[in-house]
């Protein structure tokens, strides 16, 4: 069962980082857009609708099966293993910081510019990368 497990927690965090990286370009366009109008209205739905529907589930799905996995695996041992775990929390919390965004475009209160987004844009690449080597190199 745990090769199942395993399977389905990284089909969880394909769909999760795929959200992760979407979700702020999707952001980009939106500052760029004029409040009100009809592209403006369109962001915000598919912004939602991504949020909602897509990476929210995924990311409690990654989350569960990952602990789970993390325990029966490990027992919660291995240094990499640790510093896995923080950088999860870190990207939950961009997650966070991210759904409050969508918050903000939905009510027209965005203040953060085009090119905050292309940074914001590059951090969940970023976290993802270093994810990937502590799995798959165990380097401590």
């Amino acid at each position: 069962m745990y090769e199942w497990i395993k399977a389905f927690h990284v089909m969880a965090v394909i769909a999760w980082m795929a959200s992760m990286l979407y979700l702020p370009r999707l952001m980009v366009y939106h500052a760029e857009a004029q409040t009100g109008s009809i592209q403006s209205e369109t962001f915000k739905i598919m912004e939602r609708r991504l949020l909602k529907g897509i990476m929210t589930p995924s990311m409690i799905v990654t989350w569960i099966l990952g602990l789970y996995l993390a325990w029966s695996g490990f027992g919660f041992k291995g240094g990499w293993l640790h510093g896995k775990i923080l950088l999860v929390f870190i990207l939950s919390g961009i997650h966070g910081y991210l759904v409050g965004r969508v918050r903000a475009f939905a009510e027209d209160r965005n203040l953060k510019s085009a090119r905050f987004y292309r940074i914001i844009n590059e951090v969940p690449a970023v976290l993802m990368a270093l994810i990937v080597i502590l799995v798959v190199v165990k380097p401590f």
